[in-house]
């Protein structure tokens, strides 16, 4: 039982953070129960999970619904990436071996065919920056931050296709590692906080064609 419930936890909470379940969408624990394979039961722990990591919400009367994204969360997790993640890289640039430095010019390309293939580039690039600070804690808190970003990566993502593609991150992403393996970690903490502060205007842009709240 506890193995179906993490089951249905994981899959729940991945398909909201990818967007697969959109912002605002109603979850019927009946409908979840079939599709995954399971009783009500696991669903219904899954539910009470997700709401207490500000995933889902209870509506009043007709149960639950993925939460929708508002505009003063999304400032926030802005802010808390600016500040995580120019911590990693400033720790990085002065405690990494040059071998784990090199490691990075894999993300020099990537999968620019669809937004799905990029927000996996983009989530793997960010993770690996957060695994090389070698700092537990660092690192559980930029994934967790970088994982509710998803939602608003997405979205950011579908503004930047249709204002002319994903070269300009790439770029950034390009100009970071560059700073990283001179290790000069000032310079990539401020490239970091003009990447995100790019990426801030699109996806304000992005949320006024979403559910959200005021």
């Amino acid at each position: 039982m506890a193995l179906a419930r993490n089951k249905v936890f994981e899959m729940v909470r991945r398909e909201i953070l990818t967007c697969e379940l959109m912002p605002g969408v109603e979850l019927r624990e009946g409908e979840l129960a079939q599709r995954y394979g399971v009783s009500k039961s696991p669903v219904r722990d899954a539910m009470q999970k997700l709401e207490f990591e500000g995933l889902v919400e209870i509506e009043p009367r007709r149960g639950h619904r993925v939460r929708p994204i508002s505009v003063r969360d999304a400032e926030d997790l802005l802010e808390l990436r600016v500040i995580l993640e120019g911590a990693v890289v400033r720790k990085i640039s002065n405690e990494a071996s040059d071998e784990e430095l090199a490691g990075l010019d894999r993300f020099r390309t990537a999968d620019m065919s669809s937004i799905e293939a990029f927000a996996e580039y983009n989530r793997d690039f960010h993770h690996a920056l957060s695994m090389l600070s070698n700092n537990q804690r660092l690192a559980e808190e930029t994934k967790r931050v970088m994982e509710f970003y998803d939602r608003l990566c997405v979205i950011s993502l579908s503004t930047l296709r249709q204002e002319g593609g994903f070269e300009g991150p790439l770029a950034d992403h390009n100009a970071i590692i560059d700073a990283i393996q001179a290790r000069n970690g000032a310079l990539a903490a401020r490239l970091s906080h003009k990447h995100v502060t790019k990426s801030r205007g699109q996806i304000m842009r992005g949320l006024e064609s979403r559910p959200i709240v005021a």
